[in-house]
């Protein structure tokens, strides 16, 4: 079961998507994590540049997401971000949404499954969890609203 409202809110501001061509696997995408911001009740601070996003875009359309990167809390302490997740819609819609035209999510699916893992003992609780985010594409940042699963 989810919470009601998300934990924090994340975004990410990004680069360009680099793409390593068609492969066995399908077409490799990887897209650097430039900043960012998180807000929310339990947790606000910063993304820190480094991070990057690496995809496959399958044979069905659909984007296979992995990432990894640190958040920086208000406080000072390090977090490390692991998610995997999917994106995937009407091949109009993924089209929009390459192009970088702002898409109403609702008519895409964008999930990640969220682990953390970090030394501060304030923030602990994250290493103790899983979460789950609904994502929202835009032009050259990503939002995703990060729910605790109780």
């Amino acid at each position: 079961m989810l919470g009601k409202q998300p934990i924090f809110t994340i975004h990410a501001e990004l680069e360009t998507i680099t793409s390593l061509g068609r492969t066995p696997y399908g077409e490799r995408r990887v897209i650097g994590i430039l900043g960012g911001t998180v807000s929310g009740p339990k947790l606000k601070g910063r993304i820190l540049p480094g991070g990057a996003d690496w995809q496959i875009i399958r044979s069905d359309g659909a984007a296979d997401i992995k990432a990894r990167y640190t958040i920086q809390t208000d406080a000072g302490a390090l977090i490390m971000v692991t998610s995997e997740g999917l994106r995937h819609g009407p091949p109009e819609v993924m089209e929009r949404l390459t192009r970088g035209d702002n898409v109403d999510p609702a008519q895409y699916y964008f999930r990640t499954m969220m682990r953390f893992e970090t030394s501060d003992s304030a923030f602990d609780w994250l290493n103790r969890i899983l979460a789950l985010a609904r994502g929202q594409r835009e032009a050259r940042a990503v939002r995703l609203d990060v729910y605790e699963v109780e």
